[in-house]
């Protein structure tokens, strides 16, 4: 964390008229966790104290993992300001360091209101809205939380009369994407500024360094990664980001907490399960809440935020009543129930599709008499990596060595450790229940099914071995049957 500098009066930052500092020309601060004191700027603070922004507050930053974890109660409001403040820490320490990339204090301001701004688009319970909730509703939308941070800062700017240049607002927002998209935009061949806060070349960046280190302190998960020392040891070259040599276990170890954020918590057994009762209620919903006409338009997608939940709940509308029950079994945790799991190595989860293990698969392999329906069964396919897919993100960063700090070179794997993975990805396909008391003929099904799939001819060489730590009452009808299952 950390040290926080000396606290500094407002008045040093006023002019000498009143009107300035109503206007809030002030720096102000902010005691945060993460980060100790962090400061902005008056033209900072004209974002941070609209509608649009305070929106922030009513986000959860880890969605439906606060129904498991009680620390996850952090906001989207703080994490942008930590993403905020860091963007504009970056960038200026460039500007000091480096005189010869010409940033200028302009640049450093648009990179730091990029940063802020570049989550104002999330919807309710973050990525469970984008990912899930609007495909359930439209199969063939595109839309994602990008574009809404888009439409939201263009909103933010116009009805707050925000004084930026229309230049710099699309600036922003091609900051807030990750790379330049404007036709004529002058900062095209400065692409390491289009790195600071969504790094589309590695992955990278300050969005990074800000929620993996708030959300294991949020959680208590303990990690060694430490993201104030890639800020220190970064430079740019030949229009790169690029690290300190000896940096390069610690963003192997950024990219692992990652990883473990997502295997441990985002992903957790019982956060999803209520993330897949979440998606059911909203959607139920969807007749009273007209969703896909709110992410287009911006001032009725500024009061949809976690606070769905009890609007639907204090509504009086008959045909939310489906959506009340789920919200209320949320509520009494009476929840989806987890059923088994099957873990795919990354290099083989191409071999695997929807069409082999889904919902009608599995119910067709129920036993006698079990009365199982396609409803009764969910299937999530739920892909983890270290960022980039199937490949090691550690392959497209650069790095220097301090006594030749104007050129850049790439370190092998096999240069950093014999321990580190050699497979980037995997995709862990789980089941669930609707219904608790299906779970043990669910699980029974979906087991017969991955053990015929496995017998196949044609079938790719994966070892299906089921849990044991898996494995509830009622999967099997006696133990002689439990031993002889796999044996069928």
């Amino acid at each position: 964390m950390a040290s926080p500098g000396p606290l500094v009066n407002c008045d040093s930052f006023m002019s000498d008229t009143p009107s300035n500092y109503l206007a809030g020309k002030c720096k102000k601060y902010f005691n945060d966790p993460i980060h100790g004191y962090i400061s902005f700027d008056g033209c900072s603070m004209d974002i941070v104290d609209t509608p649009q922004f305070q929106r922030l507050r009513y986000l959860k930053q880890m969605g439906s993992s606060y129904f498991v974890f009680p620390g996850a109660c952090h906001n989207r409001f703080e994490h942008c300001l930590g993403v905020g403040y860091l963007a504009g820490t970056l960038t200026q320490r460039f500007k000091d360091s480096q005189p010869e990339l010409e940033i200028s204090d302009a640049e450093v301001r648009n990179v730091q209101i990029a940063g802020l701004c570049h989550d104002l688009g999330h919807g309710p319970f973050s990525h469970v809205f984008d990912a899930a909730v609007i495909p359930t509703l439209s199969p063939q939308s595109t839309w994602k939380h990008e574009q809404g941070s888009l439409m939201m800062f263009d909103y933010l700017v116009e009805d707050n009369y925000v004084d930026i240049d229309r230049e710099d607002v699309e600036f922003i927002k091609d900051l807030i994407m990750g790379r330049p998209q404007h036709h004529g935009n002058r900062f095209e061949e400065r692409r390491f500024l289009f790195d600071i806060v969504a790094n589309q070349r590695n992955g990278v960046d300050v969005d990074k360094f800000d929620y993996i280190s708030r959300d294991c302190y949020n959680v208590n998960l303990k990690s060694s990664y430490d993201s104030s020392r890639l800020m220190i040891a970064s430079r740019v070259i030949n229009d790169q980001i690029c690290y300190d040599h000896k940096e390069v276990y610690n963003i192997y170890d950024m990219f692992h907490t990652r990883y473990s954020l997502f295997k441990r918590i985002y992903t957790h057994r019982v956060a999803v399960a209520i993330e897949l009762m979440l998606v059911d209620a909203i959607v139920k919903a969807n007749s009273s809440l007209n969703l896909l006409e709110k992410i287009q338009d911006p001032e009725q997608y500024l009061y949809l935020t976690d606070g769905i939940l009890h609007d639907i709940l204090r509504s009086s509308d008959p045909a939310l009543a489906e959506s009340k029950r789920l919200i209320k079994r949320i509520q009494c945790r009476q929840l989806y129930k987890f059923v088994d799991e099957f873990v795919v190595p990354g290099d083989h989860k191409d071999k695997l599709d929807k069409t082999v293990i889904n919902a009608e698969a599995i119910v067709a392999h129920q036993p006698d008499n079990a009365h199982l329906s396609a409803d009764d069964v969910i299937v999530e396919w739920l892909p983890l990596s270290y960022g980039k897919k199937d490949q090691n993100p550690v392959n497209s960063i650069q790095f220097y060595n301090k006594f030749n700090d104007y050129q850049s070179f790439h370190i092998p794997r096999q240069n950093v450790s014999c321990l580190i993975p050699t497979t980037f990805s995997e995709m862990a396909i789980r089941v669930y229940a609707r219904d608790i008391n299906k779970v043990g003929m669910i699980q029974r099904a979906f087991r017969r099914l991955m053990k015929q799939w496995q017998l196949q001819p044609n079938s790719p060489q994966i070892d299906y071995v089921p849990n044991q730590g898996h494995e509830v009452p009622g999967a099997f009808e006696s133990p002689r049957k439990r031993r002889l299952t796999f044996l069928e």
